[in-house]
């Protein structure tokens, strides 16, 4: 996967896997070493740059991307559901089981979670804990609270566990 980003988030790089012109993974880490990328995959990449830049600088509350999820079937369901929470808002773990359907899945739905292929662009880091904890986010919880301040979703109730 190409290095797309050197330091967009608390100095952690992103890095970008692309196929068939669609994003395929995006994750907290420098980039594999690949081949250069095609003009088509540049144009993607220069467009996932813009969006997350967007993003962070307040002006942007979801993304138009294109996306391939790879994952099982409850994995996609659970990573639909969390597309659906909105900018500014989180759930608890146990709130998306029940939205899926699946009420005692509150573990499962954290795993898939951890699970997520395409960080940001899923917005993981809106799930919190039972009791508002900040929990579990593969940039760190730093990054996650982060995230969530600049959503104005953090500062209240939702402070970081520990």
């Amino acid at each position: 996967m190409p290095d797309l980003f050197s330091a967009c988030i608390c100095g952690l790089p992103l890095s970008c896997g692309l196929e068939g012109g669609q994003i395929v993974a995006l994750r907290f880490g420098a980039g594999e070493n690949s081949p250069r990328p095609s003009p088509a995959s540049l144009a993607l990449l220069e467009r996932l740059r813009g969006e997350i830049g967007e993003y962070l600088a307040g002006g942007r509350r979801s993304f138009d991307l294109p996306v391939r999820l790879a994952g099982t079937p409850f994995q996609k369901q659970v990573w639909r559901a969390l597309m659906r929470i909105p900018y500014g808002e989180t759930r608890t773990y146990g709130e998306i089981a029940k939205i899926i359907g699946r009420p005692g899945a509150a573990r499962a739905v954290g795993s898939a979670c951890h699970r997520n292929p395409v960080v940001l662009l899923i917005p993981c880091h809106r799930v919190v804990g039972s009791g508002g904890d900040l929990t579990g986010f593969a940039g760190g919880i730093p990054v996650k609270a982060r995230l969530l301040a600049l959503e104005g979703s953090c500062g209240c109730a939702v402070q970081p566990k520990g």
